[in-house]
């Protein structure tokens, strides 16, 4: 059936791409991040572009705060997880408050789009997505610049929350998004580590910096593989995957790029067919998520899960597959899903559904961003200038971007 699937909706999977995208000694390897470009961009800013230094000095500005950042790890929170071991991640469901009519408040009951302020008492869920985005930035600094501080933090960083024996989070989730009274953890748990992307692509940057050792390399490796299994054997882990909504899509994208990372072909052209498969049955005949039109903030989850698909489709590139121009049996696309979309991010028209907190526009930047090189989107990058104001020709996507 996949193989009949694969021939449809016209995947080809080309063996020297494929190869090459898992052996590139010498030089950074990214997968959610276009290597071609940030080589261009790097040219330009060493020639100080005028039209790219303002979002390379934020870049700097943004690097130099992240040094001030951690380390931090999984051994700073105060809960104990059920397991005794303080290694083991933790966190709680964000829409799950106490029960107002029970003494206890349990069991737990649910807020859609309601974040209990309980959720930062599990310092877990604080940290891992604030260390991938300071480890990226630290990378992407070290990368266009060249000075080997940013990597000396980026490695530490790392180093602390991922190798070192005393600090090291064990590769799973089997307590994340816990609902108290309900469970000790859950599939759903996997959306908190979706910047784990980030990570990947961070380490390809450190590549040729005298502070990433080769055995950090092995041990990042060993650590994404043993999480890449857990993924796709633990209970939390399959019931992520059986997930029909932005939960299994962000499944795939997080192991999509473990696969590309530890270097398993198969796997990664494997994981792009299940994408593939999802954008057939998660999406409608208008180009919406009906799973994602159900919240209360639609048009947040709209966006995060065509947001979820590009990123699967980036990385499929190097896969050796083209996910930019597939249609699938029942003619979905990521170009039908972006043009549905587009006129609800760029404020032409006024989004319908139920949005109880303001929607970050700055959320649909990336998508317009990628649609004006994949779809040919002639207004996209206006969209953004207008959108952003001032702000435009500081955004880091300009250095992300042709």
């Amino acid at each position: 059936m996949k193989k009949v699937l694969l021939s449809i909706i016209g995947l080809a999977f080309i063996s020297c791409q494929a190869t090459h995208a898992f052996k590139q000694p010498g030089k950074p390897v990214v997968y959610a991040l276009n290597l071609q470009v940030l080589e261009k961009n790097k040219k330009r800013i060493n020639a100080k572009d005028a039209e790219l230094m303002p979002a390379y000095q934020l870049l700097l500005k943004d690097a130099d705060k992240s040094l001030e950042f951690g380390p931090v790890s999984v051994m700073e929170k105060k809960h104990i997880p059920p397991s005794g071991d303080k290694h083991d991640y933790m966190s709680l469901a964000p829409y799950h408050w106490p029960d107002p009519a029970k003494a206890d408040g349990l069991p737990y009951i649910r807020k859609d789009g309601q974040t209990n302020p309980e959720v930062k008492e599990y310092k877990d869920k604080e940290y891992m997505p604030a260390l991938c985005g300071h480890v990226h930035t630290l990378a992407l600094a070290y990368y266009f610049s060249g000075e080997s501080v940013y990597a000396a933090h980026a490695a530490k960083l790392l180093r602390v929350w991922f190798l070192d024996t005393a600090t090291r989070m064990n590769p799973n989730l089997d307590f994340a998004q816990a609902i108290k009274g309900v469970n000790t953890g859950r599939g759903a748990g996997l959306i908190d580590s979706r910047h784990f992307v980030k990570v990947v692509d961070a380490i390809g940057l450190l590549q040729g910096s005298e502070y990433w050792k080769d055995a950090d390399q092995k041990g990042m490796k060993q650590w994404f593989a043993g999480f890449l299994h857990w993924m796709q054997t633990s209970k939390n882990g399959i019931d992520e995957m059986n997930a029909d909504n932005n939960h299994g899509v962000f499944y795939d994208a997080q192991r999509l790029s473990m696969a590309l990372f530890i270097g398993n072909k198969e796997l990664a052209q494997k994981i792009v067919r299940n994408a593939a498969d999802r954008l057939d049955k998660q999406m409608n005949t208008e180009g919406l998520f009906p799973k994602e039109l159900a919240r209360t903030i639609s048009l947040h989850y709209s966006t995060f899960v065509v947001n979820a698909f590009f990123t699967i489709a980036q990385m499929a590139d190097k896969a050796g597959a083209d996910l930019w121009t597939m249609t699938t049996p029942s003619g979905k696309s990521l170009k039908k899903a972006f043009e549905t979309l587009k006129p609800y991010l760029v404020q032409d028209k006024k989004w319908e559904g139920t949005q109880i907190r303001d929607f970050d526009f700055e959320d649909g930047y990336p998508l317009l961003m990628e649609a004006a090189t994949r779809f040919n989107c002639k207004s996209c990058r206006e969209d953004i200038k207008r959108l952003a104001g001032d702000k435009s020709k500081r955004l880091r996507l300009n250095l992300l971007y042709e």
